[in-house]
């Protein structure tokens, strides 16, 4: 590949030298986020939003919290011109809260701005969006302009504004201004363009103006475009009465670093998109800055609390699918199928269920420290169901979770790596996935249903009592192969009592292990046994399912020996 041809930003861009503030930086609060899916994103797409899909996102953006929504182009087309129109109208009848403001995007030639201006009219409160290209490459190659004749454009399209700005002195309407391509340009010319506007709109910290820094194309790491943005943030002159903003794409995909570290030198307002769409590889995704944050134990200031509703709104507009594996709102990013993850995973759940219950609050208000889930699933909607799911690759601990967070089957330690054998043999035969009903309709038709029938060995009829002096009595009429008999046994217990008349029925069984429990599954209380049984120098487990614990155990032995008698 011919490498040679491209430069490293050092050759493209200079920054001027300093002692970088930023890597000692904590982010503690967060910033302005302003989505851009209904301008920027929407450019982006191969079919642009109809109306109706513009509306329902922009609803979305409302009920979620953002106070300011760059909504359209009005001067690209008929279509973003009247959707502004008719958010002037929506804010007319009070369908707009009063903390947030519109945002229209313009590039700097009069008739467009006049154009804009004209469709926020009656808009209370709105954001005028001013850019041009200013980088070199853009200059000579785009325009066709020098530093000067840019900066000239640029102080005329402004000074138009604040003159049309003016002829409305009931409208809340402010300023911001976008140096395009900013991480492609010398930083003293961005710091001349930017502190002429913000002389020429007279910006004070009441009204101030928004310069917004984009990396319109990424070309370095991370730490050079928070350099910059560094620089400007103690170049910039007035600086109380500039909101500092950025814009980052994705192209390195690094737009989230970009983002996260413009923040950490100075940057008090983000630009991007839900989930990242925007040209090429698109705008910052605002989905994981914000939930990065959240996860730091930080308010970001909007709602995710359910991210499925607002994954299915965002598909559903702009026509593209959310990927599985995207942080946060993938389908796949809460779920363990590796077995070491699942065991930790059950694990973390049952210490989180502890901590909960030492420190009297309920599981979803302790502290979250969970292996491999940085945050509690449920905080954004999501259930438990899809944390842990079964295939080839999973392991004792992962089956054994489905078992008893769904179907109430808590197996012992010792029988889980045998029937975790069980589910990998089943899993590699199909090469799918198997889902917690077929977890447990193969536990059943493993461990259980020996013990009920159709084995080498079936229990005709049986009763226990006890003897005076305490002793348990089984009497059964047993089916061994081809020859039927009537066997009695005694001992401490009627399950060893049942072993004894095994013996008398010539099948010799150590019961090696053995627990109980109740299910209380599907509306009546079951119980559910478990044995591990030496029958005949074979190890096999056996499990019983009844409403009777007695009936339980006794098929869980019987289940080991039919289990047994197969392998022999």
């Amino acid at each position: 590949m011919p490498h040679h041809r491209y430069r490293p930003c050092e050759d493209r861009v200079t920054v001027p030298s300093q002692d970088r503030g930023w890597p000692g930086n904590r982010i503690e609060r967060a910033p302005l986020w302003v989505p851009v899916d209904l301008r920027d994103g929407n450019q982006a797409l191969a079919e642009p939003m109809d109306p109706a899909r513009k509306r329902r996102f922009f609803d979305l953006l409302v009920s979620m919290g953002f106070k300011e929504i760059e909504v359209g182009y009005p001067s690209a087309s008929r279509a973003d011109f009247d959707f502004v129109r008719d958010l002037a109208a929506l804010s007319a009848s009070g369908g707009i809260p009063d903390d947030v403001s519109i945002v229209v995007f313009t590039p700097a030639k009069p008739d467009l701005i006049d154009r804009t201006f004209d469709s926020i009219e009656g808009l209370p409160r709105a954001v005028v969006h001013l850019y041009i290209p200013t980088s070199p490459v853009w200059r000579d190659v785009v325009l066709g302009r020098s530093r000067a004749q840019v900066r000239d454009v640029v102080t005329e399209a402004a000074a138009h504004m604040a003159r049309l700005a003016d002829a409305r002195p009931g409208a809340d309407i402010r300023f911001q201004f976008s140096p395009e391509t900013f991480n492609l340009t010398e930083p003293d010319y961005v710091i001349e363009l930017c502190d002429g506007l913000t002389e020429l709109w007279d910006a004070s910290p009441e009204r101030p103006v928004t310069h917004n820094l984009p990396a319109t194309v990424e070309i370095a790491t991370p730490n050079v475009y928070a350099d910059q943005i560094e620089y400007l943030h103690r170049h910039l002159a007035r600086r109380a009465s500039v909101i500092l903003s950025v814009h980052p794409h994705n192209d390195r995909g690094t737009g989230v670093a970009c983002a996260e570290l413009a923040v950490l030198a100075g940057a008090q307002r983000v630009e991007g998109c839900l989930f990242g769409n925007g040209e090429r590889t698109g705008n910052v995704d605002l989905v994981t800055l914000a939930l990065n944050l959240y996860a730091q134990g930080v308010d970001p200031m909007v709602d995710f609390s359910d991210i499925d509703a607002v994954r299915e709104v965002v598909e559903h507009c702009n026509r593209l699918p959310v990927h599985p594996r995207h942080p946060y709102a993938g389908d796949l990013v809460h779920t363990a199928f590796s077995g070491t993850h699942q065991d930790a995973i059950s694990k973390g759940f049952a210490h989180h269920a502890r901590r909960a219950a030492e420190l009297g609050v309920t599981e979803g208000e302790a502290p979250w420290d969970m292996p491999y889930l940085p945050i509690d699933p449920a905080d954004i909607g999501r259930s438990y169901e899809a944390v842990i799911r079964v295939n080839s690759q999973s392991g004792k601990g992962g089956m054994a979770y489905l078992l008893r967070t769904r179907h109430s089957l808590d197996l012992p330690q010792r029988m889980r790596p045998d029937f975790s054998r069980v589910v990998q043999d089943a899993t590699d035969d199909s090469g799918q996935e198997a889902s917690a009903k077929e977890l447990y309709e193969l536990f059943r038709a493993t461990y259980v249903a020996p013990g009920r029938g159709g084995g080498e060995v079936e229990l005709i009829s049986w009763t226990t009592d006890r003897a005076p002096d305490g002793a348990h009595r089984f009497v059964c009429t047993l089916q061994v192969g081809d020859r039927a008999g009537d066997f009695e046994g005694v001992g401490n217990g009627p399950l060893s009592a049942f072993v004894e008349a095994l013996a008398a029925a010539g099948i010799t069984v150590d019961i090696l292990d053995y627990s109980e429990h109740a299910t209380g599954a599907g509306g009546a209380s079951e119980a559910v046994a478990y044995a591990e049984c030496r029958v005949g120098g074979v190890v096999r487990w056996g499990a019983g399912l009844d409403t009777s614990v007695l009936t339980a155990s006794v098929q869980a032995v019987l289940a080991a020996v039919n289990r047994a008698a197969v392998t022999r």
